[in-house]
């Protein structure tokens, strides 16, 4: 796999002033136009060996380009900040807007790499980690996103005499490490796990580009023009027309029968009952976020549901249980350009919250299989590769000890059209109401359809829907109060089981 990055591939240093002038202004006058035309990120991961050129090739980059539109991360040991969250939070939060170039020294395959050469991993942790970072990467493509991946490798002997030449010259001596010669020792695993990553995640979408990094002119000139060939390719292209869906029709049930059909819409409690219980349980809510391991985990709240179902009067009923310290309540509304500008969840990953907080979406990213699908926002291959995208989110939140609880608060048909009367005819309910909300209603079979839809390919066993039958509004409060707790409850007792020991260690990224 790496024999044509071991032939000793160099460039006369003529050719490479001749080329170099020409190089930069062609670099420079398609990063205008990528700026100019904002119609997609351009993301590169620079990844190989110590000693093989990697910082330089990241520094010579900003060098040949405007450092305006470019942005560097350097991915080094993650902040207690980042602990807090799924490994992939730190990527999705630095991800370039569209647009822009985003140069990543070290990504998302730098720790599952290290954890495995040092043993804290096996293989069937790295093997976990490389299909995320393929499912990673194939959402930022389908997203529009050009990813270019540079592997910067050198033989053992070269990297031996790289690193002797470095730390023989004072002026380079900083450069080597200790650090360096360890990974040096283990030449032999790096090769042996490197060839293993790039083998699973060299796809079709993303490849892997091996470049020789001994010669300084020959890495620069290659990464270079390989930039420079992608961006103009695909400023090049027009607009693709919509993927066509191969897959078979989401039907509805041919007996006309569905999960939302079956809930008991008739259920309601009386309101002296109600505020007995309320009472119950926001305060057994507030005891279970101040319980000593409740710093352990996090809560996700996700709230879905028909216009004028209720969401935000079972939301303010969970909030006033809490410190407000401690929680946040993110509206969704439609996308702002700064959030047009990315891959759709990025809006949703930036609000993730830290161990020990919790975090209420009133609406989420089941927009993209409910509104965004049934109003035509975005294109069927879209909305339905949008399942198994949200699935995965979930499931690396669940992973890292956040809780998703999901709520789907339904009414009827006839209950919603009272409502909405209602709120046209009092004066401080009037601005709930819009135009909008009367369109939606207009499909409502199509959005009845689209919800029974999501519940089948979303509800999981890590993260079940709870759907709520909220023609009573405070049958509704209790049953999501109450749902609440106990999933909170019974993470903290898998929390007690798995003991101090792991509690009080953080986990390795894998």
């Amino acid at each position: 796999m790496f024999e044509s990055a071991e032939l000793g591939h160099k460039i006369k240093k003529s050719v490479y002033e001749e080329e170099v002038p020409l190089l930069r202004e062609a670099l420079l006058n398609t990063q205008m136009e990528l700026a100019k035309s904002a119609r997609l990120p351009v993301i590169i991961l620079i990844g190989g060996l110590d000693g093989a050129g990697r910082g330089a090739t990241v520094n010579l980059l900003n060098e040949w380009m405007d450092p305006r539109h470019i942005q560097t991360h350097g991915m080094g040991e993650p902040s207690d900040e980042e602990l807090d969250r799924p490994m992939m939070w730190r990527f999705w939060r630095a991800l370039p807007p569209k647009g822009k170039i985003g140069v990543f020294l070290g990504s998302w395959y730098t720790w599952p790499i290290l954890n495995r050469v040092n043993g804290v991993t096996k293989d069937a942790d790295l093997e976990h980690s490389l299909e995320r970072a393929k499912r990673l990467e194939k959402m930022l493509v389908d997203e529009g996103a050009l990813l270019i991946k540079f592997w910067l490798h050198l033989s053992k002997e070269k990297q031996k005499k790289r690193l002797e030449v470095l730390e023989k010259n004072p002026l380079t001596r900083w450069k080597v490490t200790d650090r360096d010669w360890k990974h040096f020792k283990a030449y032999d695993k790096f090769q042996e796990v490197h060839e293993n990553v790039i083998r699973h995640t060299s796809t079709a979408e993303a490849p892997w580009l091996i470049v020789e990094g001994e010669d300084a002119n020959y890495r620069n000139l290659t990464v270079g023009k390989v930039i420079l060939k992608a961006i103009q390719d695909r400023l090049e292209q027009e607009k693709a027309p919509p993927l066509k869906v191969l897959a078979p029709p989401l039907m509805p049930s041919i007996d006309n029968l569905h999960l939302l059909k079956t809930l008991d819409m008739g259920q309601a409690i009386e309101k002296d009952k109600f505020k007995i219980k309320l009472e119950k349980y926001q305060g057994k809510l507030n005891e279970l976020t101040r319980d000593p391991k409740f710093k352990y985990m996090s809560v996700i709240a996700v709230f879905e549901g028909n216009d004028a179902a209720g969401k935000g009067g079972s939301i303010r009923r969970i909030t006033g249980a809490l410190d407000a310290r401690y929680y946040q309540v993110i509206p969704i509304a439609a996308p702002t350009e700064e959030e047009r500008a990315q891959p759709y969840l990025w809006r949703f990953w930036r609000h993730l919250p830290r161990k020990g907080r919790v975090t209420i979406f009133d609406r989420s990213w089941y927009g993209r299989v409910l509104v965004e699908r049934v109003e035509g926002y975005c294109a069927e291959a879209d909305w339905m590769r949008a399942y198994s995208e949200i699935n995965e989110f979930e499931a690396q939140m669940v992973r890292h000890n956040l809780l998703v609880v999901k709520f789907w608060l339904a009414i009827t048909k006839d209950e919603q059209l009272r409502r909405f009367e209602d709120r046209q005819k009092t004066g401080f309910k009037s601005f709930k109401i819009t135009e909008e909300d009367w369109r939606n209603r207009e499909k409502w079979e199509q959005y009845e359809q689209a919800v029974c839809d999501m519940v089948d390919r979303t509800s999981t066993l890590i993260a079940p829907w709870t759907l709520v039958e909220s023609n009573d509004k405070n049958f509704a409060r209790l049953k999501v109060l109450k749902t609440l707790c106990e999933k909170i409850e019974t993470k903290l007792k898998e929390l007690y089981e798995e003991g101090v020991d792991y509690l009080d260690k953080p986990k390795k990224r894998r």
